[in-house]
């Protein structure tokens, strides 16, 4: 039988420092189920483990929660989006109901319009007639004057 040739230190060492990294080693555990074990140790591996585990599940959920975040702030912008877009489509059916009645009412401005020009006309005739009939006036109280200024010296 030969011998079963145990590995050198530096082969040892070559196969935990391998270029992918430290391999496991293929000897057995040194803690086996039936041998007796500190019951310290172990309920300090307990702990150890439990803790390990809440770490990694927090590590894990939270970049969970960083996207459930971003799906809640995009859910909000959508609603925020389709809230801008009702109101410019609502924006853009008055306006165009206001175009509508604009060109509706052209027609009747056009003739207030006209009708002022025309009252603009009127009054500035009244003002001349006025100016008029206070000269015809006056001439008529001259003309009055003199008549009942003859009258007294005859």
């Amino acid at each position: 039988m030969e011998k079963e040739q145990q590995p050198t230190t530096s082969t040892h060492n070559q196969l935990l420092d391998s270029p992918r990294g430290p391999t496991l080693s293929t000897s057995t555990s040194s803690f086996e189920a039936l041998d007796a074990h500190d019951p310290n140790l172990s309920r300090l591996a307990t702990i150890m483990f439990r803790k390990t585990e809440e770490y990694i599940t927090q590590e894990l959920n939270g970049p969970l929660e960083d996207y459930k975040l971003l799906e809640e702030m995009n859910k909000a912008t959508i609603a925020k989006y389709k809230d801008m877009s009702q109101i410019a489509d609502n924006l853009s059916v008055s306006t165009n109901e206001l175009s509508l009645k604009f060109q509706q009412l052209a027609p009747l401005m056009q003739q207030i319009d006209e009708i002022s020009d025309t009252v603009d006309k009127l009054e500035a005739a009244a003002y001349k007639l006025d100016a008029y009939s206070i000269a015809l006036e006056n001439r008529v109280k001259c003309v009055l004057k003199r008549k009942s200024g003859a009258n007294t010296t005859q």
